[in-house]
């Protein structure tokens, strides 16, 4: 029978237009700004007990608040606010009761119903032009990477004038100047060819001897073409690094960029998990791979560390200052548990890091190797500011303690595990932090702030108004023009936004102005395929054609028109997404899903509503 469609395709219609209408309920409820609790371990619990103190310091600084409630995990919590204005002023007061060893981050928090988000059903995410997000300023401690750096020059002259056989005393001073001590003028000399052969980057040269001092001295220090390199290389490479890391959360079109000398601008758009992500954005993490000294060696050449875990039998080890290897070496990391159900993460080198770990292991069977966990925290103090408001003043410190210190058994390769870690959390945010590589140098959150939406509120409005108008001017339009099948179209056309909508928010695009742009090229496109089978009907008619047989021509022979042109916007779309950043993409990704939604309810739906209407009666006129 003619313009009648099977049962399946008429439950498959309605059955894709309540899941579309479903997914797209969430995105009618406001998101609260809110204050996020975590550790900065995985380790550390947070709750309910611990969220009502806080809710009662925030009530006796009176902060109005609601809704504090400690995630089931114990990982986290979330205290709701009324206002974003006081969402920095709750921060200080938070992280003031809390102390030190917490990270107190604000975020927007979901108000979908729990029913929907049993289903999956969230809110899609907005860009920082529309909704705005959470800004940090970070700044990289490039004057550790240099005096890392020096480090390495001073082991490594040490070495080479042992291995030269030239006796003499090498230090490093606090002004970030390698300093020799020899006996004689031959040793000094033979010392300054060595450096200046072997350490070209560093400028050696001969140092008068103190007044009553008969020792000879040779200094050796970075130039400042090699301190501004080493400064590029700590930005650029921690850069790179946050990238990844960011990527490895899932942040949706974020923004990370450097800004000056040594600062990065890192901007995270909607609703975030923005405690952890302030977690892992701030944490260096980096390893030491350190043999353990031994008991003769001078104290210039050891080190004493802690153990991490109180509970491997040792208070403390020392170890050698020389590195065999860091964590910039490791090429990939994966948590997982060893055979006695401890957590353990299993390491891949790069081909250099492999090279360096066999050759050290295959010459010291039997000793131990270190692994040393090197962190960046801070101390919290707060003073008086200018203004008369308390200001929160951190002091960063790096705090090294020993994960694992275990014997060299078999030369090692480029794979081998890290055992002696607290919890399987902990195991699994080492592991992200290698995985997505080590900072080149520590950084400090200079900056936290919410961003609204960066181009107003009017031009938001614009923005939605744009679509409304739009939609509205058509509606008019094919109204007037085609009379009830133009309602159907107009009909199909709000099933399409819907629908659109909904595949945003299962899919976690972002939507931003620019994809606002492309809802409204898609609302014309919609229409576009509906004129073209309208059209086609007419005509049809209007050359003698029967009313059953016009609407079946009209439909199929319009259908290979209209995927052509669609296929083509689409290809264009797709092309936009992969050779185009931030905006370009938001277009992108508006326009292709429009795309296909549009497809579906201009052709299908439209088609759906004509049959149930007209289908299988005589129908001698249509009013179109």
């Amino acid at each position: 029978m003619l313009n009648k469609y099977p049962l399946w395709k008429n439950l498959l219609i309605v059955a894709v237009l309540g899941l579309g209408l479903l997914y797209a309920i969430p995105n009618l409820y406001r998101a609260d700004p809110a204050l996020q609790i975590s550790g900065e371990s995985s380790g550390v619990v947070i709750d309910q007990a611990q969220m009502e103190r806080l809710s009662a310091a925030l009530s006796a600084s009176g902060i109005e608040h609601f809704g504090e409630k400690a995630n089931e995990s114990g990982k986290s919590g979330l205290i709701r606010l009324y206002d974003t204005e006081v969402q920095l002023r709750a921060q200080r007061v938070v992280q003031r009761s809390l102390g030190d060893g917490f990270i107190v981050a604000l975020n927007l928090a979901s108000n979908t119903p729990e029913w929907l988000s049993n289903l999956g059903a969230q809110a899609m995410k907005l860009g920082l032009d529309l909704s705005g997000g959470v800004h940090f300023l970070l700044e990289v401690d490039t004057d550790s990477a240099i005096a890392t750096r020096l480090e390495h020059y001073n082991s490594g002259i040490k070495k080479k004038l042992r291995e030269e056989g030239v006796r003499g005393f090498v230090s490093l001073g606090d002004d970030g100047v390698i300093t020799g001590k020899f006996t004689s003028e031959e040793l000094r000399d033979s010392a300054l060819s060595i450096i200046r052969k072997e350490f070209t980057e560093l400028t050696g040269q001969r140092v008068d001897s103190p007044a009553g001092d008969s020792a000879f001295y040779v200094s050796a220090l970075i130039s400042e073409a090699k301190r501004k390199e080493i400064e590029d290389y700590a930005v650029g490479q921690n850069l790179t690094t946050l990238r990844n890391r960011v990527n490895e959360l899932g942040v949706s079109e974020p923004l990370v960029q450097r800004q000056g000398r040594n600062r990065i601008v890192v901007e995270l758009p909607g609703i975030q998990d923005t405690a952890e992500a302030k977690r892992i954005l701030g944490k260096t993490a980096n390893l030491d791979f350190r043999l353990e000294a031994r008991y003769d060696a001078p104290s210039s050449d050891r080190e004493q560390f802690e153990f991490r875990n109180p509970g491997q039998g040792e208070p403390s080890a020392w170890l050698e200052r020389d590195v065999v290897i860091t964590g910039e070496r490791v090429a990939n990391a994966q948590a997982s548990f060893d055979q006695n159900g401890m957590p353990q993460v299993s390491i891949t080198l790069d081909s250099e890091g492999g090279t360096l770990m066999h050759r050290m292991t295959r010459h010291n069977i039997n000793r131990r190797l270190g692994v040393l966990f090197i962190e960046r925290k801070s101390r919290t103090h707060y003073e008086m500011g200018a203004d008369g408001t308390e200001q929160i003043v951190k002091v960063p410190y790096d705090e090294k303690k020993i994960i694992s210190l275990a014997t060299i058994k078999d030369a090692l390769g480029v794979q081998f595990r890290i055992t002696g870690l607290d919890a399987p959390g902990e195991a699994a945010e080492l592991s992200l932090l290698l995985r997505a590589g080590a900072l080149a140098a520590p950084i400090d959150f200079v900056e936290e702030r919410t961003v609204g939406p960066s181009l107003g509120a009017e031009n938001i409005a614009q923005g939605f108004n744009a679509v409304k108008i739009g939609l509205g001017m058509v509606a008019v339009f094919m109204v007037v023009y085609y009379r009830v099948f133009g309602i159907i179209a107009v009909a199909a056309l709000g099933f399409n936004i819907v629908l659109l909508t909904a595949c945003m928010s299962m899919l976690g695009a972002t939507l931003t102005l620019p994809g606002i742009a492309g809802i409204v090229l898609t609302v014309g496109m919609a229409v576009d395929a509906n004129v073209l089978i309208f059209s086609r009907i007419r005509e049809e008619i209007k050359a003698g054609m029967s009313v059953q047989h016009a609407i079946e021509a009209g439909y199929g022979r319009a259908f290979v028109t209209i995927m052509d042109s669609n296929i083509t916007t689409l290809l264009v779309a797709v092309i936009l997404y992969a050779v185009g950043t931030g905006p370009v993409r938001g277009f992108a990704v508006t326009l292709s899903l429009g795309i296909i939604t549009s497809m579906f309810t201009a052709i299908m739906g439209t088609r759906a509503i004509v049959n149930m209407l007209y289908g299988g009666r005589r129908v001698t006129k249509l009013a179109i």
